[in-house]
């Protein structure tokens, strides 16, 4: 394709402006369409409640992968990055609490009190974790190589991990091949006895997806997230404005590079002849003919509702359709007339310090694995693990003088329910967070003024994530790398000429680290040129 030539997006998500920046770069007209009145997708501020804005999805970074920062300038715009200090604050159901700060001295300090022995542990596991990160990040970073035939840049860049494979050694070496398929409650007992601390690392295996820390491969979820950043219990830095201001930034920096973006431009459909896309058509009927169409929406948006499924191979069309991509998650956001308290934090004199960065509920292995199960079954769990956080305490003009917001990840809570539906079950869910981050901080069900519930549903019907699965599909090991999102189709191209795909639903589709956009642009230009 020659170059100047129109490069069609779908979706305004942060992959999508991320790829139209490289695309624009590389001498492409990128246009982007968002269904919905702003760009951001995922990583959207809003008001939920008179007076009280808050990241209405995602709540923190993943964080932003540091070339694709470079790259897009991003320090030339106005958005100030929050970074916490403590990370997270975890309570204990029967007083005290772990915090887990930048610094691993500080961490394995506060880790004494419960355990001498896991408090020496914690800096090897850090350090453990750190060298694996820089191999994963690599992985993270290259497209995944053909298998039928690889390229000499799938050599060149297998080679170039395996180098980094070969500085961890001997030991490193084992412990990467057998931690990957590793359930994480097995990989945390391997370094700790502390239940709560435990639980919180292991979290970061199950967060987002339809697993519990029991789950064969759950550890493999954990190293992949640890590529973006190597912290034990990963990013809690977030924009000043929510995660709204990041995407604002990427919007302006791919509009400067010479991308164009419409909002209420919903793509009800590709058009595809001879095996070819020629364009899109809008909701609104409008036809807009494009050389290439790249898809930042999820692959069974793609591929079972934008395209005439006549159009697709039946092998792919069959493995498209068994892509896992039902959700586990939903959202609540509280609007606090005040601070709650803690009860962990009442003799703390740096109590607010403590709650400015996300607050984990979730005490042990065991109560992770019940809220899974609740879930594999139909059901909202009864005790579910939260991730929380309160960002009008570092960010206050997000709220009324004196008010918080408080956003919480709640899991597990399945798509599909077994018995009701989700516009019947909002309170029974509103309730159940409350009353579980209730028998932390007693006061907080007297200060809640306003509620907003994001169920599975809503995440698909309103922010067009298919089965409500905020990564597009299960993080998991036969759905990632090379099998993201099917095995063959896993280089961000399609069978369908001029067809591509950008989102998270492509490796290695890791929340908001970009890695999705950035490797599929380079993919795209390649391609096309």
């Amino acid at each position: 394709m020659p170059l100047g030539q129109r490069v069609v997006l779908i979706g305004g998500g942060h992959n999508a402006l991320i790829a139209a920046f490289y695309l624009a770069k590389g001498g492409f007209k990128p246009l982007v369409l968002e269904r919905r009145e702003m760009a951001g997708g995922g990583a959207i501020t809003e008001e939920f409640y008179p007076g009280f804005r808050a990241s209405t999805l995602a709540h923190t970074t993943g964080p932003l992968r540091a070339d694709i920062v470079r790259d897009m300038q991003l320090y030339r715009f106005s958005c100030e990055m929050l970074s916490p200090d403590p990370r997270v604050f975890a309570p204990a159901p029967e007083g005290g609490a772990l915090f887990f700060y930048n610094h691993v001295a500080n961490t394995a300090a506060g880790i004494a009190q419960f355990s001498e022995k896991d408090a020496r542990k914690y800096p090897e596991f850090a350090e453990s974790l750190e060298a694996i990160s820089e191999v994963l990040s690599q992985v993270a970073a290259m497209t995944p190589p053909a298998i039928d035939k690889p390229s000499p840049e799938d050599f060149w860049n297998l080679f170039k991990t395996g180098r980094g494979v070969r500085r961890l050694g001997k030991a490193g070496i084992f412990n990467l091949f057998r931690w990957s398929p590793m359930a994480v409650a097995d990989f945390v007992a391997e370094f700790f006895e502390t239940e709560l601390l435990r639980a919180v690392i292991a979290a970061r295996g199950i967060f987002g997806n339809a697993l519990g820390p029991w789950s064969a491969g759950s550890t493999a979820v954990l190293l992949l997230r640890a590529a973006a950043d190597a912290h034990p219990v990963g990013s809690a830095a977030f924009p000043r404005g929510g995660l709204g201001s990041l995407t604002r930034v990427l919007a302006e920096s791919a509009k400067e590079a010479g991308a164009e973006i419409r909002v209420d431009a919903e793509v009800a459909q590709i058009r595809v002849k001879d095996g070819a896309v020629t364009g899109v058509v809008l909701k609104n009927g409008e036809e807009i003919a494009g050389e290439a169409v790249v898809s930042g929406v999820d692959p069974k948006r793609t591929f079972f509702h934008l395209i005439d499924p006549s159009q697709l191979d039946p092998v792919f069309a069959n493995r498209i359709k068994n892509f896992r991509a039902k959700g586990n998650v939903a959202k609540v956001n509280l609007a606090l007339g005040g601070l709650p308290s803690f009860s962990a934090l009442e003799s703390r004199e740096d109590a607010l310090r403590a709650l400015s960065g996300r607050i984990h509920i979730g005490p042990d292995i065991d109560y992770l694995e019940r809220a899974f199960d609740d879930s594999k079954y139909g059901e909202i769990s009864k005790a579910p693990y939260l991730d929380a956080t309160m960002p009008t305490i570092l960010d206050p003009a997000l709220a009324p003088d004196g008010k918080h917001v408080l956003s919480v990840y709640v899991q597990c809570a399945p798509y599909k329910l077994r018995e009701g539906h989700w516009d019947l079950r909002r309170r029974d869910l509103s309730l159940t967070v409350i009353n579980a981050l209730g028998a932390y901080a007693p006061n907080l069900s007297s200060l809640v003024e306003g509620v907003q519930v994001i169920t599975p549903e809503d995440l698909e019907t309103c922010y067009g994530f298919t089965g409500g699965h905020i990564f597009h599909g299960e993080l998991a090991l036969d759905q990632l790398f090379t099998m993201r999102p099917v095995l063959d189709w896993a280089r961000y191209k399609t069978p369908v000429r001029g067809l591509f795909l950008c989102g998270s639903g492509t490796h290695p589709g890791n929340g908001l680290t970009g890695a999705s956009g950035a490797n599929a642009a380079r993919e795209i230009i390649r391609e096309l040129r």
